[in-house]
């Protein structure tokens, strides 16, 4: 990273402009203020004069001539419960005039007071600090500039003078290594500037392809990008008849945010002036042309998305579409004009198969709410007054009914529907999901109780339902009230990650994966760890028994309890390793289908009673076994008994 000395001028410390790809404090310090409603104004100007910053009790001031370019003048309220509850928050201010960028840091906020434009024709740079403001109990302390202290006093305001220049032969002095702008590292082969041109937009327009590399004195870091503007853009003007296209590198003001994702080289704006160029008929095509990306890592064509707050960077993915050219090319196609690039995913997390995965997924849903509907239908005709485990299975038919049929759904929803209906169905997809889990965990105690508990009736069905329907909701209910958790949330496939699988689920937001592990990866595990104990007790306790010598008994009787236990959630967690797709299948398998399987145990079941005459063992010494507490949850060996 370079790094720009500080210059000394008339005895005072001065600084010169950060040129690199990297954010660097310029003027810092620390504001003490009150602890009630505090303000930020900005009034910034074109020309080459001064540039201050004033503070007291309840304002913060950047005012000054600067910009070539840029012009804004505006009021922001800060809420002081979001600073230091200490009454002194850091400031930075960062200017880069080669792009007209003014930046400001207030605490962990950033604002944006001029935005990255082409390099202008000269340059409000070699600023130098002014005389002092008055010292008072409010305003900004320990000001400095590039980490060297100016006073450690606190003091009203800071102000700055600069100096015009060429722009122009600045940028080429500098990316040369050229000693008189005071560089004093310089990373060989990194070139900071911006490069721009345009295109007349005649009555003949038909299109254009433009290629970086045709621009005059361009590095060779930028000839890399393509644009390719279409003739709608002609009609789409009203008075202007010039497109300006800049081609931007290095710029950390790009990156500004973004943890999880980094932008990829270069960064492109496509711009008329005074005009909002949308919903193009004819998507415009970016092409980048990058260092070789793995498939493991997506690749996100994004614009820059200043609608809600224009002080601040969002990139947004609306409006554009992704085409992987390969590995070292990809190519946006953008409706609109602002700022482009591609944003690379820092980890992987594109997934295996997921066209295949979703399809099973689907069908097993399908197949399952029918197997549900049927099973909770059966279970309403044959229930017995005297057996407590009917209603609890039926609860469990009931929750996995509703999570295949929301799951089933989730898709088409977050493609057709909008904002609110995919929170709403995302919230109702983790009740859904709770509640399974609820009733899987109300199975496992259920049939602890009837095993290990003899002579004491088991708890009462009004119990089983606060647990198993409303419990789940308060989870759910806080998390909608939090906000922010439940929306669209996009599955990035291994084989097209330019065309993600829309679904409604949590978001991918910190707040939102805590939430997630809480509620889902922590129950989770302690209902499957919980199910396979509760299986090994009851192998050990009924693996001795006469009838196990059929061996349709035994393996009915695990893998349905298993089902209903829950254990086959347990494959999720074992998707690593060179064996990560096998399990991630079958995990999808069984999961998905758990509800025609579910379904299936309790027909078999049913079957299996009706031709228990067929068995050699005697009806007495059937019911002898049945009779007993230790009945495994009333339903693995009913069928051996024709007379309970």
């Amino acid at each position: 990273m370079g790094v720009l000395l500080a210059k000394r001028l008339g005895g005072f410390f001065g600084f010169i402009i950060l040129l690199s790809k990297a954010s660097c404090d310029q003027f810092s310090g620390t504001w003490r203020h009150g602890k009630h409603p505090l303000t930020l104004s900005f009034n910034i100007s074109r020309g080459c004069g001064q540039i201050g910053v004033a503070a007291d009790e309840r304002s913060l001031t950047v005012s000054g001539q600067i910009a070539a370019q840029c012009k804004r003048s505006s009021t922001h309220l800060l809420d002081h419960r979001e600073l230091n509850s200490d009454g002194e928050t850091r400031v930075r201010l960062f200017w880069e005039p080669l792009q007209d960028q003014l930046n400001l840091q207030v605490g962990e906020k950033n604002f944006t007071l001029c935005w990255p434009s082409a390099t202008p024709e000269s340059c409000c740079t070699y600023l130098s600090h002014s005389s002092n403001a008055p010292e008072a109990a409010y305003g900004i302390a320990g000001g400095s500039i590039e980490g060297d202290v100016i006073t450690d006093k606190t003091l009203t305001a800071y102000t700055f003078i600069g100096s015009k220049v060429s722009c122009a032969t600045f940028c080429q002095d500098w990316t040369r290594g050229n000693t008189h702008v005071n560089m004093s590292e310089r990373v060989p082969g990194e070139h900071f500037c911006a490069f721009s041109s345009e295109v007349e937009l005649k009555d003949d327009f038909g299109g254009v392809n433009i290629n970086s590399s045709s621009l005059e004195g361009v590095a060779p870091e930028f000839a890399t990008t393509t644009i390719h503007l279409p003739s709608a853009l002609k009609q789409a003007t009203k008075n202007n008849n010039k497109v300006v296209y800049t081609f931007f590198k290095n710029n950390s003001m790009f990156q500004e945010g973004l943890k999880e994702v980094k932008v990829l080289d270069n960064v492109v704006e496509i711009s008329i002036e005074n005009e909002v160029i949308r919903n193009l008929p004819e998507p415009i095509r970016i092409g980048f042309h990058h260092h070789v990306v793995p498939k493991t890592h997506a690749r996100t064509c994004v614009s820059w998305d200043t609608r809600k707050d224009p002080m601040k960077v969002k990139w947004s993915k609306e409006g554009c579409k992704t085409q992987l050219k390969g590995a070292k090319h990809t190519e946006c196609l953008c409706d609109h004009l602002t700022y482009f690039t591609v944003l690379v995913q820092l980890s992987p997390r594109p997934v295996r198969h997921l066209v295949a995965l979703t399809a099973i997924t689907s069908l097993g849903c399908a197949v399952s709410f029918i197997s549900g509907i049927a099973l909770i239908v059966f279970l309403c005709r044959r229930r017995r007054p005297k057996d407590p485990a009917t209603p609890i299975h039926l609860g469990l038919a009931v929750s996995l009914t509703f999570l295949h049929f929301i799951f089933f759904f989730t898709g088409i929803l977050a493609n057709g529907g909008g904002r609110d209906l995919c929170v709403l169905v995302g919230a109702s997809l983790h009740y859904a999901l709770l509640s399974s889990f609820s009733w899987m965990a109300i199975e496992v105690f259920h049939t602890f109780w009837l095993v290990y508990v003899v002579f004491r009736p088991s708890p009462n069905i009004c119990v089983w339902n606060l647990l198993g329907f409303v419990l789940p909701a308060i989870p759910v209910g806080i998390l909608v009230a939090v906000g922010d958790i439940y929306g669209l949330r996009e599955v990035v496939p291994y084989e097209d990650q330019g065309n993600p699988f829309k679904m409604c689920w949590m978001k991918l937001k910190p707040m939102a994966l805590l939430a997630h592990h809480l509620t889902n990866t922590t129950v989770l595990a302690a209902l499957v760890s919980a199910g396979m104990l509760m299986l090994l007790l009851v192998y050990r306790e009924i693996r001795t028994r006469d009838e196990w010598r059929s061996h349709r008994v035994a393996f009915l009787s695990m893998w349905g309890l298993g089902c209903l236990f829950g254990t086959t959630w347990g494959l999720a967690f074992l998707d690593f390793g060179p064996l990560a797709d096998f399990f991630l299948f079958i995990s999808c398998i069984l999961n998905s289908f758990q509800g025609f399987l579910v379904m299936l145990r309790f027909f078999m079941l049913d079957w299996m009673r009706k031709n228990a005459g067929r068995l050699k063992e005697s009806p007495a010494k059937a019911c002898r076994v049945t009779a007993s507490p230790s009945t495994i949850s009333q339903e693995p060996l009913e069928p051996l008994c024709s007379t309970s």
